[in-house]
């Protein structure tokens, strides 16, 4: 591949970055704010909203990492990071889960404003996360013993 062709590749994976590192941003920003008003029901313990804040990190730290980085690795941490929280609003909104140990119950069969944007963006965020993934693990050059034997003439066996 040429260098001609690298560069707009590069700016793809770059823009793919951003927009999955966006839209954990989202998610995060929308958690923060409705954590206060979730946390009322558990002032002192582990509420909720503690579990808002707890998810809004987890998306910072992977929206970070996936600007840092870019590898395949980041591209797994945001889409783990994204699907467990749309799994969550999904499994809440319709499922009455009881509360487990410490874990309080968070049903809430309605969907908001908020609860919409969160899992529109956690969806999208995950779904552009994977796309990144396979989209890196067909773009590296290969490496490893398996290609060295592969350029002196050797079968891959």
């Amino acid at each position: 591949m040429s260098h001609q062709e690298l560069i707009p590749r590069a700016r793809s994976f770059w823009v793919l970055r951003v927009c999955v590192a966006a839209a954990l941003v989202v998610s995060a920003v929308v958690h923060v704010q409705l954590a206060p008003g979730y946390q009322q029901a558990a002032p002192g313990g582990l509420g909720q909203g503690t579990l808002f804040l707890v998810q809004a990190g987890a998306s910072v730290v992977a929206a970070v990492f996936m600007l840092l980085k870019g590898s395949r690795t980041a591209f797994a941490a945001a889409a783990v990071v994204a699907f467990s929280s749309l799994a969550a609003v999904i499994l809440y909104r319709y499922v009455q889960v009881p509360a487990l140990g410490p874990l309080p119950s968070m049903y809430e069969p309605v969907w908001y404003a908020a609860k919409v944007i969160t899992a529109a963006a956690e969806a999208a965020a995950g779904g552009l996360a994977l796309a990144g993934y396979a989209l890196l693990r067909k773009t590296r050059p290969e490496s490893g013993s398996a290609a060295r034997g592969r350029r002196r003439g050797a079968s891959p066996a």
